[in-house]
């Protein structure tokens, strides 16, 4: 391992949640999670932005929290993408290559790679990942990596994910109005795949279930491959407006509700007991029996489920998965949802915790189905550094100052050096509020918080 520990902070996005964290790799290559701070998010609608400014508030009090916490600091993240916009396709890539004899590169496959980028898609789309899922070369079908193979021709299958520019906009102004930049943006069910699915799992066939608030996340693997990513646009948040609605109650009241005696099962739940409401300012308390409330949570989670099973049949792998179904995501935590969920797919069903590749004394912590994404952006994020030999520009507190100071003297000399080329000569009292402007900021960052009040 090199000397310079590498850091990777990450954001989810979430419709009930905003996460912040912040991992690193120890030297076995296991995942440590230094850091995590949770907000509750108000301006996210089914993993849609819609209130830019109320995300920002969000995100910046979380990312402040967890550099506090982690003694870490950032200016990238990597950031998760979901909602109802998402949809994915096949699509299949050649090229021809000069010589026979030349084994075939790394820089070959990414070039395949970014001419999928560049395959016709519909006016305010955009391709957020094309993953490939297995290549041919010279008709010798079935190759995993053709890296150092001979031969004329290389194709490969590729899975593509597409989601709406203006989505994905939104979510990079929310980031950079915070005071951070994106690094990569990556779709959700492929974060929580990576932080809750075994190796064994993906080989033989699963499928993920991300139960968030707002959205549910599909993801299918067979053969270790990702064959069919799904975001269906309802999660645990529309069962919590049933119990709300259908027992007359509070928002609140309905959340909670659902959280200490949900059931996702009617058949079972006990008849004879019942749970007290306060009424609304001041009216008379009202009962609700539990099996009320099991048969409100189960006829919505069935939709979910038959929407599922649903993508399940779109994917075309639905006799080929051996492992069956992982749920993840706060959705998860609703009692009985495993046999309700084994019954209507007729698959094996597990829970799934995002502790699979942790390392480190948080992972107890953070080992909750709601943190899978969080964790698996961290993972995707380590991936994306290795395959494309990017730094991440993070680190600890005492480390972090001196890149900053750099980089502004740098910009100082860049500048000087102009003014000897250009007649137009560069205002001095400009250069100066800038230095002045970037001091204040870090001794705001770094400021001792108990100080006495003057």
């Amino acid at each position: 391992m090199n000397k310079k520990e590498q850091y990777v902070a990450a954001i989810d996005i979430g419709t009930t949640k905003i996460v912040a964290i912040v991992g690193k790799k120890n030297e076995n290559g296991k995942i440590e999670i230094l850091g995590l701070s949770k907000a509750p998010s108000k301006g996210v609608k089914r993993g849609v932005v819609l209130n830019i400014e109320e995300t920002v508030t969000a995100i910046e009090t979380t990312v402040e929290d967890v550099q506090k916490r982690s003694g870490i600091l950032f200016s990238e993240v990597f950031v998760g993408i979901a909602g109802q916009h998402i949809k994915s396709m096949k699509n299949r890539g050649y090229i021809t290559r000069e010589a026979y004899d030349d084994e075939i590169k790394k820089e070959e496959v990414f070039k395949l790679i970014e001419d999928m980028h560049k395959i016709h898609i519909e006016i305010g789309e955009e391709i957020i990942h094309v993953i490939p899922q297995n290549f041919i070369v010279d008709n010798e079908t079935g190759v995993k990596s053709p890296i150092g193979m001979c031969g004329r021709r290389l194709e490969a299958n590729f899975h593509i994910v597409i989601g709406q520019v203006a989505a994905a906009k939104n979510i990079e102004k929310c980031i950079r109005k915070a005071n951070l930049s994106v690094k990569d943006m990556i779709l959700e069910p492929l974060a929580s795949s990576d932080a809750v699915l075994t190796e064994d799992e993906k080989e033989a066939g699963v499928v993920l279930v991300d139960i968030g608030g707002g959205t549910t996340d599909v993801a299918v693997y067979y053969d270790n491959i990702i064959r069919h990513t799904a975001v269906i646009p309802f999660g645990g948040n529309v069962v919590t407006k049933d119990i709300k609605e259908g027992c007359a109650i509070l928002q609140r009241h309905a959340e909670q509700l659902k959280i200490q005696y949900g059931s996702a099962l009617g058949d079972i739940a006990p008849e004879d007991k019942v749970v007290s409401i306060p009424g609304i300012s001041g009216r008379e308390p009202k009962e609700i029996s539990f099996k009320s409330l099991a048969y409100i949570i189960q006829s919505r989670m069935e939709e979910i489920i038959d929407a599922v099973n649903f993508e399940i049949q779109n994917s075309g792998y639905a006799d080929k998965l051996a492992a069956g179904v992982v749920i993840t995501g706060g959705g998860a935590m609703l009692k009985h949802l495993p046999q309700l969920m084994k019954f209507k797919t007729a698959m094996d069903v597990r829970i799934g915790l995002p502790n699979e590749h942790l390392a480190g004394t948080a992972r107890n912590e953070i080992n909750q189905p709601m943190y899978a994404t969080s964790v698996g952006l961290i993972m995707r994020g380590f991936d994306f550094l290795e395959t494309y030999k990017k730094p991440f520009n993070a680190g600890p507190i005492d480390e972090y100052m001196k890149p900053k100071a750099t980089v502004v003297t740098q910009k100082v000399e860049e500048v000087k050096e102009i003014e000897n080329v250009e007649p137009e000569p560069v205002h001095e009292e400009e250069k100066i509020p800038l230095t002045e402007k970037i001091k204040t900021i870090l001794s705001k960052m770094f400021e001792v918080e108990d100080q006495p009040i003057k």
